[in-house]
């Protein structure tokens, strides 16, 4: 029995996700992992522009909502991170006693990121008086200086974010944009007058996220996350996961409501209109490379990636087909097209490179590019240009009207990719088989099935969840932001509720 051709050219079956995923990262030429630290892969020139295209979507957002860019140093004083570790473990001994944290003394305790930071302790042969550690994120580093740039209410809500590199000593098996150790980070950081202004900047940040993640053709799942999960410097945390192709969740963002906890720790105060001071309250809003890995999980097939042609390094790729004697008229067309497509913003390559066409669909598949266009002498005559979509179906469009038709194709391919990925994830999501207790414990109705993400209506104890987690082997992602629009029974306590709560095996 003959293999077919992909098999033939070592490409795994996207079905095997563990497999599909890490080779097709590299043979597109995302990123190359040889690089002698262990997670901390070197972009490649086709990843790193997809990466900053998808910064470009952000920075558009960013400037929508009047979020200033701000740019902080790579480095952070010890004294620092010492201080976010007694404001984290006070904050987390006040949620597991459950009484007010101002009412807690600080004390010196491992919290935050002290186990996951990376040192810097000399500097040429001498060593620092204060050491120093590369950012895992930069709260410590930027509330140091919003005491200094707010005075009064009139600096209030202060917006800013940066997307910088972040690093973290990942201790886990490490996977290209999934689980690095220098993670490409956007980060949001916001100073309001008061807990609702703060809680309105979330619901802007939440509006954003849709408006990213449609850019990059993504259904999301958005949760509250339970209290255990919650960061401990956080009032709440809002996740938003994507469901990759084996059911396993993926975070591509978090938003952080802070109240006035931080500002507290940083002495962050504003002077009223009554003229007296008051604490800020703060918000954070987080995504990373992640974006990335997403887009490669959810999108790709056996034949490579596709990119979304919002944030596609090359939209379309111009392949010239060459026939003996008419050589110089086909590449002269097509040079000529090529120059019409990027005077119209069209991100657009040409192939001509001396291999068999066949190689060069090949190569280009892998790559995603969502359009191909091939242009020979019968295309010349007939005044066509042939089109070949990536996600499927092909057709002569008319040369005199091109920019529009080949616009016209990018959309469909973006509707199809929305419409691949809705179906997705409609069919991975599903309610929890029922939950039934007796005197040996609790046990399902029925086997879970493998790669789904489960719903239930929710509305007891942190030990019930415990419960649910241990029997089910699952997480809690957390409340589902849109909640049932009906009461419907608890899962556990039988008690009605509109909570509706995923459960899923995350990344």
């Amino acid at each position: 029995m003959t293999q077919p051709a992909k098999a033939k050219r070592g490409i795994p079956a996207k079905s095997d996700f563990t497999e599909w995923y890490p080779f097709m990262v590299e043979a597109a030429e995302l990123v190359d992992k040889r690089y002698p630290i262990k997670g901390m892969d070197v972009w490649r020139p086709y990843g790193w522009k997809t990466m900053r295209l998808i910064d470009d979507v952000t920075h558009g957002e960013m400037e929508r909502t009047e979020h200033e860019e701000v740019r902080f140093p790579l480095l952070i004083p010890e004294n620092l991170l010492e201080k976010e570790n007694v404001l984290v473990a006070r904050l987390q001994r006040a949620r597991e006693e459950g009484v007010n944290p101002d009412e807690l003394r600080d004390e010196e305790e491992d919290a935050g990121f002290k186990k996951e930071v990376y040192w810097v302790k000399h500097a040429g042969d001498n060593d620092l008086d204060v050491p120093m550690f590369l950012r895992p994120t930069s709260e410590t580093a930027i509330y140091t200086l919003f005491p200094l740039w707010i005075r009064s209410h009139a600096d209030l809500p202060l917006k800013t974010y940066q997307i910088v590199n972040t690093f973290r000593y990942e201790t886990k098996q490490t996977r290209s944009f999934i689980r690095v150790r220098e993670i490409h980070f956007f980060e949001a950081h916001t100073a309001h007058i008061d807990e609702d202004c703060a809680s309105r900047q979330i619901d802007e940040d939440l509006e954003i996220v849709r408006r990213i993640m449609d850019a990059l053709c993504l259904p999301v799942l958005m949760a509250k996350r339970p209290v255990w999960d919650t960061f401990p410097g956080a009032w709440y945390t809002i996740g938003i996961d994507v469901v990759m192709p084996n059911g396993r969740t993926l975070q591509v963002a978090s938003c952080h409501h802070y109240r006035d906890q931080w500002a507290k720790a940083f002495d962050i105060k504003y002077e009223g209109e009554n003229g007296e001071f008051e604490y800020c309250h703060q918000t954070t809003y987080g995504m990373s490379e992640r974006l990335l890995g997403a887009v490669v999980g959810m999108h790709g097939d056996d034949s490579g990636l596709i990119m979304p042609p919002g944030i596609a390094p090359i939209q379309a790729i111009v392949i010239p087909v060459l026939k003996k004697g008419s050589e110089q008229l086909v590449v002269d067309e097509a040079r000529a097209l090529l120059a019409e497509l990027k005077d119209a913003g069209i991100r657009c390559r040409i192939d001509e490179r001396d291999l068999r066409p066949g190689q060069k669909y090949y190569d280009w598949e892998i790559k995603g590019v969502p359009l191909r266009l091939e242009l020979g002498t019968r295309d010349i005559e007939n005044g066509t240009v042939f089109a070949a979509k990536r996600t499927g179906g092909k057709t002569p469009l008319p040369r005199n009207d091109i920019i529009s038709s080949i616009k016209s194709q990018l959309a469909e391919v973006e509707a199809e990719l929305k419409s691949r990925a809705s179906m997705h994830m409609e069919g991975r999501v599903k309610p929890l088989p029922t939950l039934i207790e007796s005197e040996t414990g609790w046990s399902l109705e029925e086997e879970l099935e493998e790669g789904i993400v489960h719903e239930i209506a929710f509305d007891g104890s942190d030990a019930d969840a415990e419960v649910i987690e241990r029997t089910t082997g699952l997480s809690f992602l957390g409340d589902a932001v849109e909640q049932y629009t009906e009461e419907r029974p608890c899962a556990v306590t039988r008690k009605p509720t509109k909570r509706r709560v995923w459960l899923a095996r995350t990344y």
